[in-house]
């Protein structure tokens, strides 16, 4: 109980802290679609507030038409003409001669007076020649505009519109001018920068009033972009008035319940229907860990990104879950990862739906993963019914029988597509929780593998036997509705300690028994030991746990009885330590096993017959088989006694057809 406590209390930790707290989401609309509740009336009066867009226009305008303050600074003109001045007072030059050299600072002194900009900044500000910027002299400013200052380059140019130095212009361009025309506006930035900020505060963030009592939008109407910009400020006026009269958001709360509420129901299906699955850390943390993932990925997509959510691939919940357990269960952690989700996306009602009919499409086609083509006819089927499912909603809701919207239809393709990782993706489950899935088995089953093959070669006998028994369980395990693929694989496996010392047994023989020259003692090891040893291989060769279970499991804690029977028999005044001649188990657990264990010991068995009659056989198979139950090697798994009598006689007519088995003919007395 405390386990289980445990495991809704962190799940729904982690689903909670990541829900979205958006206080401005708590009317939802589309523009453009129908209003699907009831009418909304205004409780209050309050303001509609401009859209973003129309505010972030008028910020840019105020940006755009600001006119910025500079202040002249006259050191930056005496400077610059003083230096002329020495540099015409030490060098003869016509120009002296000519008086010249007062033209050119009478121009000088003209521009410095009208102000000159850097070129940078005069080029950005002078794009739009409607500018103007403010000049400050002292306490008084003039608003002037941009073209009746000069930057460096055109007030150089304005010195040749002057008749008498345009005349001489080779002249002074050999006395390079520019380097007298220095910046001196100088940009005041505190004082623009308060000016703007001051304009932008100014602007008025709503343009009309909605009156108390006053009909917003009514069921069925189209939600228009002007009624969208009123309920937006309906949703930022409630947000207001809860801050200012210290309400408290009770929304967390309700998220909580409903987390907890999902998660106990599927922690009572489990504890009601698969207790078996408590016992298995890698199942319940493979169902809680995905249960928990999907609503967080929704939560943290819905929280910061904004988009679809249609875009992931949440059929993958299910489809793992049928894969790695059964489809029960994958239905229900399903339907609730969907309603878990549901608490953070927009559309509860349409995503629910739509989601339901994937997982149940998702289970319906993918019985069991062996071939790709498998996963890509359910990833089909999947996506055509998530876009039937929404268009059908879309012509309830909008009766259009053509949607507007066809984006969201590429939504549900990408997380088609997106569901094709199941694949990769399950080699990852398998690690993590330590599970075999079938494209594993069938893997595992080519009898070209390294280990089957060496074990053809070392061992051809057991190696008949393995694909013998293997046959015969998958016949009983498909009869009996157990996983038939697992148990032909777990066949092939059981026995590959006996490469060890092949020729200790009867199957791999011709002729010669070794156990002959050796004690019943020494004989019972080395017949015990295939089982180590075969452990010791599954070790080496990384096979799955699943695999090293039938190892150990095929004799379970038995006998080998024919050397106990015989070790007694050659001292009947001995106490003998069955520890010499027992298997060390475990007993079978699983019904795979339990099937296993039957085949291995009949088809076995069956190989010492004299006559192989009908008769015969029967006898042998239910002997060996009441002998199994009778030593309690099943009662440690959940096969039935329904199940045993069925494999009875599959083996039964198996080992009839394997052997030929015929009828008795009468024989003709002679006269």
């Amino acid at each position: 109980m405390a386990t289980r406590a445990l495991l809704v209390i962190i799940a729904a930790t982690v689903i909670i802290s990541v829900l979205p707290q958006n206080e401005r989401s708590q009317i939802h609309f589309d523009v453009g679609k129908p209003w699907m509740q009831s009418a909304v009336i205004a409780k209050f009066q309050f303001p509609v507030y401009k859209s973003d867009e129309a505010i972030a226009a008028e910020r840019d305008s105020i940006v755009n038409n600001f006119s910025p303050y500079y202040r002249i600074d006259t050191s930056i003109e005496k400077r610059s003409l003083d230096d002329f001045a020495s540099m015409f007072g030490t060098e003869s030059s016509s120009l002296l001669e000519g008086g010249f050299k007062y033209v050119i600072i009478q121009e000088l002194h003209k521009i410095y007076e009208a102000g000159v900009m850097g070129q940078t900044e005069y080029a950005r500000l002078a794009a739009d020649t409607a500018n103007t910027i403010r000049l400050i002299d002292g306490k008084d400013v003039s608003v002037v505009p941009i073209t009746a200052v000069f930057s460096t380059k055109t007030a150089y140019e304005r010195l040749f519109r002057n008749q008498l130095i345009a005349g001489q212009r080779q002249v002074v361009q050999g006395y390079d001018l520019n380097n007298f025309i220095k910046p001196n506006l100088v940009y005041d930035k505190r004082r623009s920068d308060a000016e703007r900020d001051e304009l932008l505060n100014s602007i008025i963030e709503t343009d009309d009033m909605v009156m108390a009592g006053q009909k917003i939008i009514d069921k069925g109407e189209i939600v228009t972009p002007e009624i969208a910009r009123v309920l937006t400020s309906l949703e930022r006026e409630m947000v207001n008035r809860k801050a200012s009269t210290g309400e408290s958001d009770n929304r967390l709360w309700g998220q909580s319940l409903i987390v907890i509420i999902l998660l106990t129901l599927f922690t009572t299906y489990l504890s009601l229907f698969r207790k078996d699955y408590f016992e298995k850390t890698g199942s319940l943390l493979m169902v809680y860990t995905l249960i928990t993932l999907f609503p967080v990925i929704v939560s943290l997509l819905m929280r910061y990104i904004f988009f679809s959510v249609y875009i992931l691939p949440l059929a993958l919940l299910p489809i793992f879950i049928r894969i790695f357990l059964d489809s029960r269960t994958a239905f229900m952690a399903h339907t609730v990862m969907v309603l878990l989700c549901a608490v953070a996306v927009k559309y509860q009602y349409e995503f629910i739906i739509v989601e339901l009919v994937a997982g149940l499409v998702a289970i319906f086609t993918l019985r069991e993963l062996s071939r790709r083509s498998q996963l890509m006819y359910t990833v089909l089927f999947v996506t055509l019914a998530e876009m039937l499912t929404y268009y059908a909603l879309q012509l309830i809701q909008t009766n259009q029988l053509i949607p507007e919207d066809r984006n969201i239809y590429l939504h549900f393709v990408f997380s088609g597509i997106t569901l094709l990782i199941a694949y990769p993706l399950m080699l990852l489950i398998e690690k993590l929780f330590g599970f075999t899935s079938s494209v594993t088995l069938f893997e595992l089953s080519d009898t070209n593998k390294d280990l089957l093959r060496r074990l053809s070669e070392v061992a051809p006998g057991t190696f008949q036997h393995a694909i013998m028994v293997g046959n015969l369980a998958a016949e009983i395990a498909n009869k009996i509705g157990a996983k038939s693929l697992l148990v032909r694989t777990g066949a092939l496996y059981h026995d590959i300690g006996k490469m060890e010392n092949p020729v200790f047994f009867t199957e791999n023989q011709a002729g010669l028994n070794p156990h002959e020259g050796l004690s019943e003692k020494e004989s019972a090891r080395i017949i015990i030991d295939h089982v180590t040893e075969g452990i010791k291989l599954a070790e080496q060769y990384h096979l799955p746990r699943v695999i090293k279970d039938f190892i150990l499991t095929h004799h379970g804690a038995g006998q080998t009885k024919y050397f106990y029977i015989k070790y007694q028999q050659a001292h009947p005044d001995e106490e003998v330590d069955l520890q010499d001649f027992n298997y060390p188990g475990p007993n079978p657990s699983t019904r795979e096993q339990a099937i296993l264990m039957m085949a291995d010991a009949v088809e076995a068995a069956s190989r010492s017959l004299e006559e192989y009659s009908e008769e015969n056989i029967a006898t042998l198979v239910n002997k060996i088989i009441d002998g199994q139950v009778k030593d309690g090697f099943f009662t440690d798994c959940p096969i039935t006694f329904h199940d045993i009598n069925t494999a009875k006689q599959i083996l039964i007519e198996r080992l009839k057809s394997i052997y030929h088995t015929r009828i008795r003919y009468p024989e003709r007395k002679e006269e």
